[in-house]
């Protein structure tokens, strides 16, 4: 993408210089001609190039990012405002780098003849399939707006829980680093003075203190890189044996079974499975199709082969709540939540409630997390200060005993 500044008339008959972030001259000109009344010559800004080049590789569209666009465009969209016109608006005032070159490309395109799914779907980074299927959805039912408020509601919901992770992990995460570097720094800058009056006392030291001396020579020479080496490796290793099949399904199984985070994985992933199907096919999208979609969104492989195993025994006339019941992955009460949503009519309802249960589950286990993991965290802060002091107090005793 490039900077490119051309002279422009609006509706007013005033002329000034407007720059664009394009792809090329003509994708600039042909987003100019849908804002303004005359277009002028094209010149690319050679000085801004570099700055715009390192913004967008830094740049990262977040879910809010796509939920505050998908209801800005919605409303618009609702109120009459043609397509092309509303891109080029919401592309100006995009604070995100990247989604703002995504929009005007998708803008340009459009302006061409392709439909705004297929433009969105260029453009993985920011609209992934469950963004592109839904809105695909949308155009052909004449529903884009009802759609686009879905979506914003969806990627709002989903926010709003890894918001609600986050923010309780935050507290114990920092408390670990301040525990951390509390340990370092006696182990590294107190524990070596006690051990130089120690060794000119020539007092006798026990087992505690030599071990405690011995910890701050590593960290205090070369040596220290061996466990940093090594937890690099073991770290390169993990991630490579995930990117495999076997690897990425034993992983998986085994965050569904930690003590603990188990549980509160499983409810994550059935939350926002339920969360995404209930939408998808709120919003007009085949069931078929809807499963191949949520695999995408799931984030855990067990559960992942779970349903396109049930994917494949629903191609055979089977119904979704047995076919998830086959597997055994599912809480029993989602499937028989699911199984009503069925029988009635209402899957779509049935799902969306089942994610509100689910994720108000998820809120409560982090928060009881949380809360056990705060005295936890206490007590190992504690005896970890306590061992560094221990081991520095003890050989005062047998100098003390050496005086007498």
């Amino acid at each position: 993408m490039s900077i490119f500044v051309a002279k422009v008339k609006d509706h007013s008959g005033k002329v000034f210089k407007e720059k664009i972030e394009a792809a090329s001259a003509e994708q600039a000109r042909l987003v100019l001609k849908n804002r303004y009344v005359a277009v002028g010559k094209i010149d690319k800004s050679g000085f801004e190039i570099d700055l715009s080049a390192l913004e967008l590789a830094l740049a990262k569209v977040t879910v809010k990012d796509k939920a505050v666009f998908s209801r800005q465009f919605s409303v618009m969209v609702n109120a009459g405002v043609a397509i092309i016109r509303a891109l080029g608006i919401l592309a100006d005032q995009a604070p995100n780098a990247k989604l703002k070159r995504a929009l005007l490309a998708i803008s340009a395109e459009v302006q061409q003849g392709t439909s705004l799914s297929d433009a969105m779907s260029k453009h993985p980074e920011c609209f992934n399939d469950l963004y592109v299927y839904m809105v695909e959805a949308g155009e052909a039912g004449g529903v884009l707006d009802e759609v686009l408020m879905r979506l914003s509601t969806l990627l709002e919901d989903m926010a709003a829980l890894q918001n609600e992770i986050k923010s309780a992990m935050a507290y114990p995460v920092t408390v670990g680093i301040f525990a951390l570097l509390a340990f370092l720094g006696m182990t590294i800058f107190l524990i070596p003075v006690f051990g130089g009056i120690f060794e000119s006392l020539g007092a006798e030291l026990p087992l505690l203190t030599r071990t405690m001396l011995t910890i701050s020579d590593i960290l205090r020479s070369w040596k220290v890189l061996i466990p940093i080496v090594g937890f690099t490796v073991i770290s390169f290793l993990l991630r490579t044996y995930y990117k495999t099949p076997w690897g990425r399904l034993q992983i998986d199984g085994f965050m569904l079974k930690m003590p603990l985070f188990g549980d509160l994985n499983e409810k994550i992933a059935v939350a926002r499975f339920c969360r995404v199907f209930g939408t998808l096919t709120r919003s007009g999208v085949p069931v078929l199709q809807c499963f191949d979609i949520v695999c995408n969104t799931i984030g855990n492989q067990v559960i992942v082969n779970a349903v396109m195993n049930a994917k494949a025994d629903i191609q055979q006339g089977g119904m979704i709540s047995l076919a998830i019941q086959k597997e055994n992955v599912f809480p029993p009460l989602a499937i028989q939540m699911i199984s009503i949503g069925e029988e009635t009519g209402e899957l779509d309802g049935m799902m969306e409630k089942v994610a509100d249960f689910y994720e108000d589950e998820v809120q409560q286990a982090v928060k009881a997390l949380t809360s056990m993991l705060e005295p936890i965290m206490m007590v190992g802060i504690a005896f970890m200060v306590g061992t560094i002091l221990l081991s520095m107090y003890l050989p005062m005793f047998s100098i003390f005993d050496q005086l007498a």
